[in-house]
């Protein structure tokens, strides 16, 4: 959890949009591993295996009834305090036209986009996470990196 902790909660963040159902889903993710680290067979690297399951945990809690049919705040401050610096930090994130423009993506060029550019996968490792072909992984890239750059050329 210390030497990827923050690599997975920062993909169920950027897949689910929100620091309440990404630190869900990060504890969910090393939950299930310390059950079945039994079933890891090393085909795939510890990490690559770590943000696939990140990836299928963080679609099972969007696709959840419970989400889907009960409407959250996303966030409570009270008045007289001040946000945290993790939220302030995450604010500014989100003021970045580039990771503005990522976030306006479509998940599946989002996740491709993500994979690529913020952990340095290749194509065969995130094909391996997004249970895609390479070819695939390769055209995804492609078309992301196009939209981004017209939103960010559009929001110019």
């Amino acid at each position: 959890m210390a030497q990827y902790g923050q690599d997975v909660w920062n993909l169920a963040y950027t897949l689910t949009r929100r620091v309440d159902l990404a630190d869900d889903v990060t504890q969910d993710v090393f939950l299930s591993i310390y059950q079945k680290l039994d079933t890891f067979r090393g085909d795939a690297s510890l990490r690559t295996w770590l943000l696939r399951i990140t990836r299928n945990k963080a679609y099972d809690c969007r696709r959840s009834y419970y989400l889907r049919k009960v409407t959250l705040v996303d966030l409570f401050i009270e008045r007289g305090q001040h946000p945290s610096a993790e939220q302030e930090a995450l604010g500014n994130l989100v003021t970045d036209d580039a990771w503005a423009a990522v976030l306006k993506l479509p998940v599946k060029y989002r996740e491709v986009l993500i994979l690529h550019a913020h952990y340095n996968m290749t194509n065969a490792e995130i094909a391996v996470v997004l249970d895609l072909l390479e070819a695939t992984v390769k055209t995804r890239l492609h078309r992301a990196r196009k939209k981004a750059y017209e939103l960010m050329k559009g929001d110019a």
